[in-house]
């Protein structure tokens, strides 16, 4: 069974998130403005929404896959934190990235996904060294090219 977590949410008509199907991990954000992204255009939209998320729980802004794969709309800074702390309303930082065609956005289309999820506060503890691993330093690239990809 899923954890269900209880959010107060304040939200315009039609505006609420919700989950297109059963097990989804993100709920669609919907946006509360109309606006066109010409190619290359960044902008910071309005959902209408603001939530107050329980200690020990984030939520994270992803982009919605559908729109980045058909028109290159995507999500800057993605994922978008938010905090638990933060009472304001939820706005998407959004980029047209397809290079010749605009982007029209409607109030009520869904424009991103929000992600709740519990995080674990770190406590940072100094040390003279790290233990090993078995992949230690190795970075970005480092388990090769494989048919043209990075594996």
């Amino acid at each position: 069974m899923t954890d269900v977590v209880e959010l107060p949410i304040v939200a315009p008509e039609g505006q609420t998130p919700a989950y297109a199907r059963p097990g989804d991990a993100g709920a669609d954000l919907r946006s509360s403005e109309a606006l066109v992204l010409a190619p290359g255009q960044r902008a910071l939209v309005g959902t209408g929404i603001s939530f107050a998320l329980p200690d020990g729980y984030a939520a994270f802004v992803v982009p919605r896959s559908g729109l980045a794969v058909k028109h290159g709309l995507t999500v800057l800074n993605s994922p978008g934190t938010i905090d638990a702390g933060y009472r304001g309303e939820i706005k998407v930082p959004l980029l047209n990235t397809d290079p010749s065609e605009e982007f029209r956005i409607e109030p009520g289309d869904r424009i991103a996904q929000l992600i709740v999820m519990p995080v674990s506060r770190a406590v940072f503890v100094p040390v003279s060294e790290l233990p090993e691993s078995s992949r230690g330093a190795s970075g970005f690239g480092s388990t090769g090219v494989r048919d043209g990809a990075v594996a």
